[in-house]
């Protein structure tokens, strides 16, 4: 004879649970692991951090879409925590009374007996708790679940898709398809390849615009993060998931901004990121830390620029090709003849950087390019630390890159720089540095410098390299 009916809610003053399978990791480790991945962890570092498997961390990271699905922050102190349920666990196997482990852990007896009741595990007819179960139980019950906005209104809906999926049409009503390109594959933006024709507009635009077309109309509004949202995570059902292929970044997931900073790679390691520049480099007080960078040409041609944070003095670098170039095709893992390479790199700017007194060259900040990968030898013979800025990160080296915006007026896109002598570079240079500057008071930078080098000869300590 089978179990009458209503045993269960009897048993536990709840109604019957369909259980979706095995307990599945709590709520607090999947909160630690999106903090992790905010702070640039990847997924696999992130899952071993909180002490899961690498597949685990990369699966939440690909359903969540590079973005949290659950709320970072804990819940409130009203909410009976894991550890406490830890604590009545053990409590109860020692027979201690409901009123006395509600004492110890400072909470109502009534919230003790409840959860005792509730969320205890009943297999064999019986309640027997285990904390585990009983966290799996309450976070279960917690979830609201909520129907995207997108799929609710399919007047909102299909406005959205639409104007994603680039329906540009003329103004006779006929469809412009633009030319064929390959299909999206699911994965991240495809490299060295056509994209999609891009006629689609950006969700802040289709946000933006539904206020322009639907002024009146409050339910025709969404903002461009919940769009974003609905093409990342899996299981909102609300916009094909092949539109991402639209978005101008073309990325399958979203990806964190601090994921690419300070992230050691090929020739950069743990401590010449950024982060481990000197903190007095920070608020140019300081003179002798600069930043540097290249000017590309046509047919491979470059010149290094120098900037110095605290004067904003530039210094240009000229990078001649080598003997042998053009003369024969270039080989792979061949010598680098264009002039840039790592060893030509490397003599070119200690031959620059030398002429500076050694307390006027203390930190060179440059972006990620392998043209400095020698920077462990640059750094032996110069005595000048350097420090390689995140990538794809401009603003980290905001001298810098103002300065390189000057000089296209001397050097403009498109031309071979490799016809300017290093007395062109020079003659530059110098119309640069006598210019005055807002930043510096209308001072030069020439003047400014000068002023830096007067004070390490008063100094005492001033000592050329």
């Amino acid at each position: 004879m089978g179990r009458p009916a209503g045993w269960l809610k009897e048993l536990t003053g709840r109604s019957p649970m369909i259980s979706p399978g095995a307990p599945s990791t709590r709520r607090s480790i999947e909160r630690e692991f999106w903090r992790q991945v905010a702070v640039g962890l990847s997924s696999e570092d992130a899952a071993g951090v909180v002490g899961v498997s690498p597949a685990v961390g990369a699966r939440w990271f690909r359903q969540g879409g590079g973005m949290s699905t659950i709320e970072l922050t804990e819940p409130a102190g009203r909410y009976l925590s894991f550890p406490e349920r830890e604590e009545i666990a053990i409590l109860r196997e020692q027979g201690t009374g409901v009123r006395e482990i509600a004492r110890r852990l400072d909470r109502d007896p009534a919230t003790i007996s409840r959860e005792l009741r509730r969320n205890a595990a009943t297999r064999g007819s019986k309640l027997h708790y285990r904390a585990s179960v009983a966290q799996w139980k309450a976070e279960l019950v917690a979830r609201r679940p909520k129907a995207a906005k997108l799929v609710e209104n399919r007047q909102l809906h299909d406005y959205v898709q639409q104007r994603l999926d680039g329906d540009l049409r003329r103004p006779d009503g006929g469809t412009v398809t633009g030319p064929a390109v390959p299909g999206w594959r699911g994965r991240s933006k495809p490299h060295r390849q056509d994209r999609r024709w891009s006629t689609a507009w950006s969700p802040e635009q289709i946000s933006q615009r539904l206020k322009v077309d639907f002024p009146d109309d409050e339910s025709m509004r969404i903002s461009h993060e919940a769009i974003y949202q609905s093409l990342f995570i899996e299981g909102r059902g609300a916009l094909k998931r092949e539109l991402v292929a639209c978005l101008r970044t073309g990325r399958a997931l979203r990806v964190p901004r601090a994921r690419s900073r300070n992230k050691p790679q090929g020739h950069v390691s743990a401590d010449v990121v950024l982060s481990a520049r000197p903190a007095e480099a920070d608020d140019r007080a300081v003179a002798g830390h600069w930043e540097g960078d290249l000017i590309i040409g046509t047919h491979r041609s470059a010149l290094g620029t120098l900037v110095e944070r605290s004067s904003r003095a530039t210094l240009l670098v000229h990078l001649p090709r080598l003997e042998g170039y053009g003369q024969s095709p270039p080989v792979k893992n061949g010598p680098a003849l264009a002039g840039y390479g790592a060893v030509a790199m490397n003599a070119a700017l200690a031959a620059s950087m030398t002429q500076l007194p050694d307390q006027l060259r203390k930190t060179l900040t440059w972006d990620r390019g392998k043209e400095l990968s020698g920077h462990a030898l640059f750094t032996l013979d110069t005595g000048t630390k350097v420090f390689f800025a995140d990538p794809h990160s401009p603003w980290q080296r905001p001298t810098n890159e103002n300065t390189n915006g000057l000089l296209r007026q001397y050097f403009p896109k498109g031309t071979d720089l490799a016809r300017w002598s290093a007395e062109d570079l020079e003659a530059v240079a110098l119309a640069l540095n006598n210019r005055p500057r807002k930043v510096l008071g209308w001072k030069t930078p020439a003047e400014v410098f000068a002023e830096q080098l007067q004070s390490l000869e008063q100094g005492g300590v001033a000592t050329t390299g």
